[in-house]
């Protein structure tokens, strides 16, 4: 995914963080904030200590991101989202980690049908 899909500044994640709507399952927490004059979304991804060493942290990233981008053409076009891995991510196949996303970006209203 290229860096212009990408949340990168903390003031933007704290944007996000405050004015934006959240929704969770057991291994994500998504946050979505609407920017209706954007032209593609954008994602920001965090991965936090209890997941595990920087290699594990890494792995848990990686998953996501490939998640992401394939499921890029479904996901709405006009927000800036945040996705927050919670600790049992670290133990989940690629499938599985996709499977759950799929479920918490639906719920978060970000994922189209």
């Amino acid at each position: 995914m290229r860096k212009s899909y990408r949340v990168k500044k903390e003031a933007e994640f704290q944007t996000v963080f405050t004015q934006g709507q959240s929704c969770a399952n057991r291994q994500f927490v998504v946050y979505m904030l609407e920017k209706p004059d954007q032209k593609h979304f954008r994602v920001g991804i965090s991965v936090g200590k209890k997941i595990g060493n920087a290699v594990a942290r890494n792995w848990v990233k990686r998953r996501i991101r490939q998640s992401l981008t394939e499921l890029k053409p479904q996901l709405k076009q006009d927000c800036d989202f945040l996705v927050i891995a919670r600790p049992t991510v670290a133990y989940m196949s690629m499938a599985e980690v996709k499977e759950h996303l799929k479920h918490v970006l639906k719920l978060a209203k970000v994922l189209g049908e």
